[in-house]
């Protein structure tokens, strides 16, 4: 083989070489974007769990003052609790909702808007009168713990999908290393290789 043939295979291997370097660099990329989205998702899950947790509180707060008629709570209190749950409901918006999750998250919001409506009524008339309220307050308890379940369930499943496609990841990353360290050794042979030339 010639020197000149030499330099074409070199740089036909080396440029197989380039283009699985470039691939792997690629699936590596992949591999964080695959990270970082589970990162997010998991980040969204929790901040969600939480701020379920917050509306629960809120809620438990005003079943408490309804069963033991603190009408005081009603007039000095729950106007900045209403406050705090609007702005749970609105970060809770914010976070990534599933199909299901958002036709309950509705049903929240719509409860929450009927229970600060019957509220209202509470502090002018008797709180004995309370059946509507605690309807209302059965109902978001209701939608608190299913937006609860979907927390899980989607956290769980989302993790899932993401570790087969970081195994997927891993598994080409592997193959494509092999494969490099085979061109490498081919290199090799081809530089130190020198056939003896035959006598005429």
């Amino acid at each position: 083989m010639t020197f000149f043939n030499k330099i074409k295979w070199i740089l036909g291997i080396l440029l197989v070489f380039v283009l699985i370097a470039i691939t792997n660099l690629i699936d590596r990329n992949n591999f964080v974007r695959v990270r970082d989205s589970v990162v997010t998702i998991y980040e969204d899950r929790l901040v969600a769990k939480e701020l379920i947790f917050e509306m629960s509180k809120s809620v438990n707060k005003k079943e408490i003052a309804l069963a033991t008629n603190d009408s005081s709570f009603f007039v000095e209190k729950n106007p900045m609790v209403n406050t705090q749950i609007e702005s749970f409901l609105s970060r809770f918006e914010q976070t990534k909702l599933t199909p299901d999750e958002s036709k309950i998250f509705e049903e929240l919001k719509s409860n929450f808007k009927s229970l600060f409506t019957s509220e209202t009524n509470l502090t002018s008339a008797d709180l004995k009168a309370n059946t509507k309220a605690l309807r209302f307050i059965s109902n978001i308890k209701d939608n608190l713990d299913d937006l609860s379940k979907i927390q899980i369930s989607e956290g769980s499943r989302q993790l899932a999908i993401s570790k087969k496609a970081i195994n997927t990841v891993e598994l080409f990353t592997q193959i494509e290393i092999y494969f490099l360290i085979f061109l490498a050794i081919v290199i090799q042979i081809i530089v130190i290789y020198n056939p003896k030339e035959k006598n005429n």
